[in-house]
């Protein structure tokens, strides 16, 4: 059984489709991988959303956190703002199932040696540690406070991880780990601001991934978020961020051989330069 991960869709529908239709991939056995951020920013996250889903047991995803705001502002505790693009789904006449399927996506998943997570892990966390608080999160959201939650991550303050951290608080804390995590120091205090390619990461602070000694280092970490990094495949870490929403390629690396498919984002054209 191969195994392909994909990057960030974002909406892009027709990257997606072209991408699965180029890859060497029997749906009898093989699998797909997604990061997170299925939706927004694209044109078509419906119709992602629909494709993934449809894929049933042959795909697996993470949720990031686009999918995250497209879930509150489904339960009305955010509003969607100008540059969001998820109104056909809260406009869609199969919105309930797919934000039920969408919501009942997990932050994390392990599947030796892999671990699939949207931005990234803190160094000090064990995989133990990791999977244990992307399950509380998990288990919140399916739980009678999901609306609550859905607008805890929007509306607290962000801060630094801390185990004595409690409600919701912690499990914001927890999110913005797992879905916003670009760069942090040795210590684990994050630049929650920093979006912008490695030579200009500000001093003191590294690509999570590259801190030494990370706790997690036995497994190699499959991830997206980061677009200013774009494709990044080592030993432990593999980035799969290419910025497809921005007009560049959506990718899939084959996890045994790390064989790279990328496809040009046709719906999608680069910011232009002042």
């Amino acid at each position: 059984m191969a195994i392909y991960a994909i990057g960030d869709i974002q909406g892009c529908a027709d990257a997606l489709k072209e991408l699965i239709d180029r890859l060497p991939w029997n749906p009898r056995h093989d699998r797909l991988w997604f990061v997170g951020d299925l939706v927004n920013r694209g044109p078509e996250s419906a119709e992602v959303l629909r494709l993934i889903r449809a894929l049933g047991d042959r795909a697996r995803t993470v949720l990031g956190n686009h999918d995250l705001y497209l879930l509150a502002a489904g339960e009305g505790v955010v509003e969607p703002r100008a540059k969001d693009t998820f109104s056909d789904v809260l406009q869609a006449s199969d919105r309930d199932e797919l934000l039920d399927w969408l919501g009942r996506q997990p932050l994390l998943f392990h599947e030796p040696p892999y671990v699939v997570v949207h931005a990234g892990l803190l160094p000090q966390w064990s995989l133990t540690e990791a999977t244990a608080r992307a399950e509380e999160v998990h288990e919140a959201l399916r739980g009678r406070d999901r609306r609550r939650v859905l607008a805890s991550f929007f509306s607290l303050e962000r801060c630094d991880w801390d185990e004595r951290l409690d409600g919701m608080a912690r499990l914001k804390a927890i999110v913005d780990v797992l879905t916003r995590l670009r760069i942090c120091t040795p210590a684990g205090a994050i630049n929650h601001h920093f979006k912008g390619e490695v030579k200009d990461i500000p001093e003191g602070f590294l690509p999570w991934f590259d801190v030494p000694h990370r706790r997690h280092e036995e497994s190699t970490v499959v991830f997206g978020h980061w677009s200013a990094l774009g494709l990044h495949v080592t030993m432990n870490a593999l980035g799969l961020d290419s910025g497809c929403v921005w007009g560049r390629t959506l990718t899939a690396v084959r996890l045994d051989d790390r064989a790279v498919f990328q496809v040009p984002c046709r719906q999608c054209r680069p910011p232009r330069r002042s």
